[in-house]
This record gives C-alpha cells, structure tokens and sequence, in this order.
C-alpha cells in the first residue's frame, strides 16, 4: 500500500481512495525567485511543500504538486524582477493557473482544499484564482468544496518569535532570505545553503511606498532584505514545529477533522 502523502506519487486508483475518503488537499503556491547569493531559487516551493507535507500526514491528507511560478517579486518584499533566476508570471496569469487546479481538483472529487502560500507577492492573486474556481464549480453544479487559504509563516507562536529576535522581529517582508527562511532551509534541505555566501549588506532600509522605476541602490545588491548569519537548522525545527502544529489545528477546526 502507498501512503506516501504527496498526490504525484499515487496511482489514479490511489489518489481516488483517497479523496473518496475525504482527504484534505494542500495546494502550496511558490515561486522561483532568488534567495541571495547564499540559496537556491526555489526555496518558495521547498518551504510551503515541506510543511504542508508534514500537516497532510498529521490530518491524512494529500499535497499537490507545488505550483512553482508566483506572482512578480516586488523590492520591498522579495528584491524585484531584476535578479537572474527570478521568473514570474502576471497577477492574471497566475490566477488562472490557481483557477484551473482549483476548477481540476473538484471536478475530481476534492471537497477539503487547503491553499498555502509560500511566496508572500502570491496571497491576493491567490485569492481571485480561488474564488473563480469555487465560482466556475458551483456553476458546474458542485457547491460543496470548502477551501481555506493561509500563510504559513502567520503561524508561529510570538515566544518563538521572541526567542529568534530578541533584538525585535523586523517583519516578514524583510524576512526574505534572512533568519526565518534559511534557517527553515537548514533543516529541509541543507545541500541547498551555503552560509559561507551570506551577505553583510542589510538589513534593507526602505520607505513606506514603492517607486517606479525601481531606483538604483533601493535594494540590497545580495538580494537579501535583512540578516541571515544566524540562521541554524536548529532554529529552523523551532519554526517548522509552531507552523506544523498551528496549521494542523487550524485545519482540524475548520474542518471539523
């Protein structure tokens, strides 16, 4: 028998089983965009995919295949277009894409989603794919899919938060690449880090708006928004534990699991 939890690994008779049962499908939505000189370009997908992996086995669901493009990084948040490596789509386009999977997975039966954004320009994109999905399946005459869509990063206790920045938590949009995410990459994939190549150039000193064009110097050349030298696989576990064991309750809840 397969109890692998990740949908592309089950046989259609598999997958089937299971959403008859009424598994819960987590959909992590990502990007491909640069992490730094010091990661690889898909953290976005490595992050949400290794959480939601752990969650689905803790509610006997299943994770679809990480959608891998995201919406335009923007400066302020992930460094902008103009790093080598970041692909993007439009707002539209990735809509569409959340539109369809959404669309695909309950005409085949999905009746529990879970979208979890791991790429933070994705959140509001996601959300007019999902509401024009459950749109176009209540045409279709299924109108009893429940959906939640989340951020992983949201769940993490403030103790935790305290215990990793004693000094004050800077945020989650300069989180980029910085303490939270290489740290929680230190933990899932390590061949992925080299901390010998974390940059000294942050934090990113930014005002409260954006500019057009983006002006020279804005952004930290490395691509990092704040700092990342203490990053450890250690405070990585601390993370994934809060996230996992948050969204489980979460899902549970809503779900009456």
């Amino acid at each position: 028998m397969n109890d692998s939890v990740m949908m592309a690994e089950l046989t259609w008779p598999e997958f089937k089983a299971r959403v008859d049962e009424g598994a819960v499908v987590f959909l992590p939505l990502g990007a491909t965009e640069q992490h730094g000189p010091h990661m690889a370009l898909n953290v976005d997908v490595v992050l949400p995919t290794g959480v939601c992996e752990r969650v689905a086995r803790n509610v006997g669901g299943l994770v679809a295949p990480c959608v891998p493009y995201g919406y335009k990084s923007q400066p302020r948040s992930g460094g902008g277009e103009a790093f080598p490596g970041t692909i993007s789509l439009d707002a539209n386009t990735f809509s569409l894409v959340v539109r369809d999977v959404v669309r695909g997975l309950g005409h085949k039966g999905v009746r529990k989603l879970v979208l979890v954004i791991g790429h933070f320009e994705n959140a509001w994109p996601a959300v007019e794919g999902l509401d024009l999905g459950l749109r176009e399946l209540r045409r279709d005459g299924i109108s009893d899919v429940q959906a939640m869509r989340l951020e992983y990063w949201d769940f993490v206790r403030r103790a935790t938060l305290d215990r990793l920045f004693p000094d004050g938590f800077p945020g989650t949009e300069l989180e980029h690449a910085s303490l939270l995410e290489t740290s929680l990459m230190l933990l899932l994939r390590p061949d992925l880090v080299d901390m010998a190549k974390v940059p000294d150039d942050g934090p990113a000193k930014f005002p409260t708006f954006d500019r057009w064009p983006v002006p020279e110097g804005f952004v930290p050349a490395s691509g990092v928004l704040a700092r990342a030298e203490k990053a450890t696989a250690e405070k990585g576990e601390w993370l994934m534990a809060d996230h996992v064991a948050l969204i489980t309750e979460a899902v549970k809840a809503e779900f009456k699991l």
